[in-house]
């Protein structure tokens, strides 16, 4: 049976790369992919996965109004696709959340979506709870803080310091985000030493 999959973790645990690897796995015994990506990462340009690893893949930019039913007929020309993979997922609306879970179903072809658990105020994302609610399989991919312990929070930082205000959605990397433990995020304590 086909599942959906949620992926997620803090800034810099890897979901990129973890991504890549899968649609490695799906290339190499030849089977085809879709990968999606959020039209508002464009840290690597616009259409394409990227990992801080300085691997990459072409990939299908979506936007909050992106028809995934629609946009996988379109991609797919009939042809048969194996796995859809989804990056940045925490920017899916709850409608699109959906439409993937009905593309499971319907295609019968599992959808593994990778993303944030929250934003940098610690607050889940529209896609981040569609996804918890939704996902037939929920995986954390852990990371650490700079004391050693597991990472929950993605911290903003502006000139060293953790900022508590501002836009949800920036996007960034390790200039403007640190994963940190909850007891360094709430006390405000970026690792000063790394930067």
């Amino acid at each position: 049976m086909a599942k959906l999959y949620y992926r997620y973790s803090t800034m810099g645990a890897g979901k990129s790369l973890d991504l890549l690897k899968v649609a490695y796995n799906y290339d190499e015994r030849g089977m085809r992919t879709l990968i999606f990506n959020s039209e508002l990462d464009t840290r690597f340009g616009q259409e394409r996965v990227a990992s801080r690893a300085g691997i990459h893949k072409e990939a299908i930019p979506y936007s909050s109004a992106t028809d995934f039913s629609a946009l996988f007929t379109e991609k797919s020309g009939g042809l048969p696709v194996h796995c859809i993979l989804v990056d940045e997922a925490q920017f899916l609306r709850s409608a699109q959340v959906m439409q993937l879970v009905g593309i499971v179903n319907r295609e019968g072809i599992p959808v593994i979506c990778y993303g944030l658990r929250t934003d940098f105020m610690g607050q889940l994302f529209e896609g981040s709870a569609a996804l918890f609610a939704w996902a037939d399989s929920i995986e954390e991919l852990k990371t650490v803080c700079w004391c050693g312990r597991k990472a929950t929070m993605n911290a903003r930082i502006a000139d060293g310091q953790v900022v508590r205000e501002g836009a949800q959605v920036q996007v960034g990397a390790n200039e403007s985000y640190i994963a940190l433990c909850r007891e360094h995020y709430l006390s405000g304590e970026p690792d000063t030493h790394r930067r």
